[in-house]
């Protein structure tokens, strides 16, 4: 093998006998067909394989996808089970994400990214606790476009952060990380679950949710962007305040006032240069998004003139390939786009046949009677599913892994147990952000802070261990009474 393969044996290995197994090892349990067990097999050797990082997501979902078409477990006729293996890529929301992760490539290339950031630093940074805010703002404004939650807070954020905490020399190679470094670092990566559980449109796994949601409610419950973002608003806000406190006490900073902070920023955006003509059209192009994605156009003029939220996303690009503010060049060096089109694809199509064979369903009411059997109602019931959801992303070195194994069946089991169906929805779908702030491994985004050496591990740990609680608590309180308000339960 090619000494720079990609491929990890061991962890393909591990994967494989997984998959060999459950298929011809495991007997399958009553109230399943051998069809759904064996696609059964097939995921969960997928999931393994993604966990392990055995070879990249986008290849490992190529594999899957070959398998189902191969091995017959949707169809029995090929032709029938190759078009079952692919139409994950039908599905509107794999597009949605896809093409609005090719968009923000727009705040990178513009520079307009980094121009929100130092703006917010220039106006809230004479206080080291007043730039934790501004790097939260900034993380705010940019979340309802930029689908990666990666690209956004260490792709745009960090770098901004980075530079700020080596203005005050406060760098892990000269051990000064506790005089700013840290607390900015650990800001940076706590502002991204929160806003990742805010918007649809935040991170890539969030549509997951959204077609989980629809598919155990019969489409009765069907979560939209306005939906979504009203339901999370306040929350959110609540969460996004009192998270910089919140890391203030607990890793609290030796620098305290920062009044050249403000001015840093104003040399930066004056090295940016008066707003180019391609940061007003991106700008334009945001705004347009929001208000065809919030349905306004809608609400103004009647359901005639209701807009399809990929609909809008792909007209948005297409403003920005006609005005050139990106080119298809851009587009096609996108990687993450089309690597998150590719895999997103493959395990909603796993996902979706795994309901449609009535494995979701077997193992939901497996969990009820699990459940029932403790003499918990339904308050209770939601207590441990939702903690046992939350705490089980320790195993997990991806939310989209994590949110395609397990979410589907605890919603259904939730549900089953007398759960409100919307305020159980919304829940779990925030907690499918905020568990990221449990570990260095829990999404994209932390490997390349915490890889910046400003957290030490067990620092790390310790932190996210206490922000989940925060932001669990938050979401119950604070949301359950927003929830309630709205009619959601």
């Amino acid at each position: 093998m090619n000494e720079n393969s990609s491929i990890r044996v061991s962890s393909a290995l591990l994967a494989i006998g997984i998959t060999l197994a459950i298929w011809f090892v495991i007997p399958v349990p009553e109230g399943v067909t051998p069809q759904a067990w064996h696609l059964l097999a097939l995921f969960i050797g997928t999931i393994a394989a993604i966990i392990g990082k055995a070879m990249p997501i986008g290849a490992l979902a190529m594999i899957a996808i070959a398998l189902v078409a191969l091995t017959g477990v949707t169809n029995n006729k090929p032709g029938a089970a190759i078009a079952d293996a692919l139409s994950g890529f039908s599905n509107p929301l794999i597009w949605l994400i896809g093409i609005s992760i090719m968009i923000s490539r727009g705040l990178i290339k513009t520079g307009l990214g980094a121009r929100i950031g130092y703006t917010f630093i220039r106006l809230f940074g004479k206080k080291t606790l007043g730039i934790g805010y501004a790097l939260g703002l900034s993380e705010l404004v940019l979340a309802p476009v930029t689908p990666s939650n990666t690209a956004r807070g260490g792709g745009i954020m960090h770098p901004i952060m980075r530079s700020i905490a080596e203005s005050f020399e406060s760098t892990p190679d000269k051990g000064s990380s506790s005089k700013i470094g840290r607390y900015l670092a650990l800001v940076n990566y706590h502002s991204n679950p929160i806003t990742s559980a805010m918007f649809i449109t935040a991170t890539a796994p969030n549509p997951l949710v959204v077609k989980f949601v629809a598919e155990a409610t019969g489409a009765q419950i069907s979560l939209s962007w306005s939906t979504w973002a009203l339901a999370m608003l306040l929350p959110g806000l609540v969460a996004m305040a009192l998270m910089p406190l919140v890391l203030y006490w607990l890793s609290p900073p030796e620098i305290k006032d920062t009044p050249a902070a403000s001015q840093f920023a104003r040399d930066r955006i004056a090295e940016l240069g008066s707003i180019k003509g391609n940061e007003k059209i991106l700008l334009g192009v945001f705004a347009l998004m929001l208000l065809l994605w919030a349905g306004v156009p809608a609400m103004l003029l009647g359901k005639a003139y209701e807009v399809d939220a990929t609909a809008a996303a792909a007209l948005g690009l297409s403003l920005l390939l006609v005005t050139s503010v990106l080119e298809w060049d851009d587009v096609l060096k996108e990687k993450g786009a089309w690597d998150t089109i590719t895999w997103f694809a493959a395990l909603v199509m796993m996902a979706t046949f795994l309901n449609k064979l009535g494995l979701i369903t077997w193992f939901s009411k497996s969990i009820e009677t699990g459940i029932l059997g403790l003499g918990l109602g339904w308050v209770g019931a939601v207590a441990l599913l939702t903690l046992v959801y939350m705490y089980a992303h320790y195993l997990f070195a991806s939310t989209t892994a994590h949110i395609t194994a397990m979410f589907g069946a605890f919603f259904a089991a939730g549900i089953a147990l007398g759960a409100p169906p919307m305020a159980f929805a919304l829940l779990l779908a925030a907690v499918s952000s905020i568990m990221m702030t449990l570990t260095h491994y829990a999404t994209g985004t932390s490997p390349i802070i915490f890889g910046s050496g400003y957290v030490s591990l067990g620092e790390w740990w310790k932190v996210g261990f206490v922000m989940s609680l925060v932001n669990l608590a938050v979401w119950v309180l604070v949301g359950g009474l927003w929830w309630s308000a709205l009619g959601y339960w």
